[in-house]
């Protein structure tokens, strides 16, 4: 029988694809990138503020939390920010599978983030799993029709930005385990929606201020779209629950990794809803990038 957190990071997959798809429609022409960053946390920040205190007054507990709590709520919340504004541009420069693929570099750099804050080693099967993840990137990077040397071939816009919103992910995914774990409680969903309700609340304040001050009006389209947004808001949040309770049970890299499954479900949401084609190179990288992920899983 598969573990828990096994099940929550396959669902907070598929509900993050879902939460893409309705991030691309309204980035097309309805709001700004940063206005699509800021409807996905705006309409998710009252749903988690309801479901953390409604679940804290059934159990009758309000954790509190250590110190650290607040110092990886606000790096966890800004990167994430940075994350999927860079997703929401990257949409305009590839097709919907391959934005995602990009963006799962998030897997293999969170090892390494993983190094760095937490001292977690990567064995010799996680380097070769980055080694060929890193492949992967460079295959699909390589926009077809152009020609010239290596560096130009990495150095397009779209790997820029995929790689950038990798970085930002796994910083946020190390941070988001870390907030967690501040939370003074021995329940996981409880420990998960605290975290969760405290860094979206967070994540409105700063979005709301920052495009009150550089995109005036664009707050008012967000209004006006919330009937598309809300939903955005709802699958944000229920992959927000699935990755924050599995941040709670095992390490980030480990959760990231079996989420890799999102490849698969953007894969058939870019084919089946938005009528994009996939090129045989693509599906080579896609599948260098997947296979990545299973090496780390398998001998990381």
């Amino acid at each position: 029988m598969l573990e828990t957190w096994i099940w929550l990071s396959v669902m907070a997959a598929a509900f993050q694809t879902l939460r893409f798809m309705l991030q691309k429609v309204l980035s097309m022409g309805v709001l700004s990138a940063g206005g699509a960053t800021m409807a996905r946390f705006a309409y998710a920040a009252p749903l988690a503020a309801c479901v953390a205190l409604g679940y804290a007054a059934w159990l009758g507990e309000w954790p509190g939390v250590g110190p650290a709590f607040w110092a990886y709520v606000v790096a966890g919340g800004l990167a994430q920010i940075l994350a999927t504004w860079c997703v929401v541009l990257l949409f305009a420069e590839r097709n919907f599978a391959v934005g995602i693929t990009f963006k799962k570099t998030e897997v293999v750099q969170t090892a390494l983030v993983g190094l760095i804050v937490l001292g977690d080693r990567v064995s010799l099967g996680g380097l070769a799993a980055i080694v060929l993840g890193l492949v992967g990137v460079v295959v699909l990077s390589d926009v077809a029709g152009r020609e010239g040397a290596f560096l130009r071939r990495i150095g397009n816009r779209a790997a820029g930005l995929g790689l950038l919103s990798g970085a930002f992910f796994a910083v946020s995914a190390v941070t988001y385990r870390g907030a967690t774990l501040e939370v003074a409680s021995d329940d996981p969903f409880l420990r998960a929606m605290v975290s969760v309700a405290v860094v979206t609340a967070f994540q409105s304040l700063v979005l709301s201020l920052w495009l009150g001050w550089r995109e005036p009006g664009e707050l008012g389209r967000i209004w006006a779209a919330r009937g598309r947004a809300v939903w955005m808001g709802a699958a944000s949040l229920m992959g927000s629950i699935g990755w924050f309770t599995a941040f709670t049970l095992q390490n980030a890299a480990y959760v990231f990794a079996v989420g890799q499954v999102e490849v698969i479900f953007s894969l058939m949401a870019s084919v089946l809803f938005f009528h994009e084609k996939i090129t045989a190179r693509e599906l080579w990288g896609i599948a260098l990038v997947t296979a990545s992920i299973l090496l780390l899983v398998l001998l990381g």
